[in-house]
């Protein structure tokens, strides 16, 4: 069955626009309280980033879910991240997290996940889907659910990053830029660091509902390009709205991205023994990590776009390390889904471990031309479809003669078609980008 709510990341879109309204809220906290309680005793724990409609969308959520007799626990502004830790060591049924992670501040959303802090899955969100169509009903009154506040989450979590390093490891004398994107890493990420002997300047923590991923964090490094020159750093770290995301930004102001990070983490593993079996990526993967991986005999394999696939590529496979040139990665020896702190963690310990910069050890990976472009949907034919774009991308493909890829791809939050073109000339790369994206166009128009 097709799902009518959930997309491949929650439920997301603007504010004030359904689904994203108050009513609906309170019909979903309902729906998936009552889905819930289908399993047992029901106790959910719901936390937020920090954009300003959060507040509603908790006490909507909350009413919902208390109608349906289910216990709620509230976190306050937390990274998603933490929500699925914390889920699993309070032995709760669910949690929820109220966020549209490196969206800006009118969009906002939900996500689930599961007692065991994985992704709900499709049966139990088909659940929630099929009730949300039903008439809302209460308990009856001695069976409402009750709601208590976890005053002790920030330090709880704090603690838990901590420990996915190895007891007594310190990282005095490593100077670092911390950006928090004015999210929800703005109390946790600083502490972490600093706890563990950094020397940490922050950027953009200081939240104020609309400022969430505005011209900060991981989505726009710029301003953290440039501290990390003024302060002489060795390096920066930038997490986006929710702390599911991780970029670097290298001593010289060079950006560093998800597949330098994967790849940083991924050599470091298999140099200690302890990586089990290989890495998982996605399509948009750069075509330099599979190479990079392949000299030193790591298996490397792609899944569709969304850390939902790259989670069950490593899953199905048993794998450990996966992740996305956006700054999803996820570390299955430490957690169970994409964490931004954790990575970020595990990429200072692979540093240390080499006694390298971050710029020397990415030097390793060499990026081919990767050319994306964009093109926002008109109207028209499904561009995918459309047998002029098939014919004119399996024309680019040929020519590049097996030493490039074309990916032509759906946006899953946005309505855009993604055109990316990736090969060893980069004038040519942008050429054929250009080319399909025009073609992408007119089609759609």
């Amino acid at each position: 069955m097709s799902k009518k709510y959930f997309g491949t990341d929650g439920i997301r879109g603007r504010v004030g626009e359904y689904p994203i309204t108050p009513d609906f809220m309170l019909k979903l906290g309902w729906a998936a309280g009552m889905a819930f309680r289908k399993m047992g005793a029901c106790k959910v724990l719901v936390g937020k980033d920090t954009r300003i409609s959060g507040y509603m969308f908790e006490s909507a959520l909350e009413a919902g879910l208390t109608s349906a007799g289910a216990d709620v626990m509230l976190l306050g502004p937390m990274p998603t991240p933490a929500i699925a830790y914390l889920t699993r060591t309070f032995q709760g049924q669910a949690g929820i997290v109220i966020s549209a992670s490196h969206n800006p501040h009118d969009d906002n959303g939900i996500k689930f996940f599961s007692g065991k802090g994985t992704k709900l899955p499709d049966e139990v969100e088909l659940m929630i889907e099929e009730l949300l169509d039903t008439p809302m009903t209460v308990v009856e009154s001695s069976k409402i659910g009750k709601v208590s506040r976890i005053n002790d989450a920030s330090g709880r979590y704090i603690e838990f990053c901590k420990g996915s390093v190895p007891t007594g490891t310190s990282f005095a004398g490593l100077k670092i830029v911390v950006d928090c994107a004015h999210g929800a890493t703005y109390k946790v990420a600083p502490s972490v660091f600093r706890e563990l002997g950094a020397e940490v300047a922050v950027l953009s923590a200081q939240p104020n509902g609309l400022n969430i991923n505005h011209n900060c964090g991981s989505t726009h490094t710029e301003a953290l390009q440039a501290a990390v020159l003024a302060e002489h750093a060795d390096l920066g770290i930038a997490f986006d709205g929710d702390g599911d995301r991780v970029l670097m930004v290298d001593h010289t102001g060079t950006v560093v991205d998800g597949d330098d990070l994967l790849f940083i983490i991924a050599r470091d593993l298999h140099e200690r023994g302890k990586l089990q079996g290989g890495v998982v990526g996605t399509l948009m993967s750069n075509l330099g990590l599979e190479l990079a991986l392949a000299d030193l005999d790591i298996p490397f394999v792609r899944a569709n776009v969304g850390d939902r696939y790259v989670i069950s590529e490593l899953l199905e496979r048993n794998w450990m390390i996966g992740g996305e040139n956006s700054g999803h990665i996820v570390c299955f020896d430490h957690t169970t889904t994409g964490d931004a702190i954790i990575a970020a963690l595990q990429v200072l310990m692979a540093l240390k471990a080499r006694n390298e910069g971050l710029a020397q050890s990415r030097q390793a990976l060499r990026k081919c031309p990767q050319v994306l472009i964009n093109v926002r949907l008109g109207g028209g034919a499904n561009p995918l479809e459309h047998e002029t774009v098939k014919q004119a991308s399996e024309r680019v493909t040929q020519a590049m003669a097996g030493r490039g890829r074309v990916l032509l791809r759906k946006s899953g939050t946005e309505p855009l078609v993604r055109v990316m073109v990736e090969g060893e000339d980069e004038m040519q790369v942008r050429g054929y980008a250009e080319e399909l994206a025009r073609l992408v166009t007119e089609v759609s128009a």
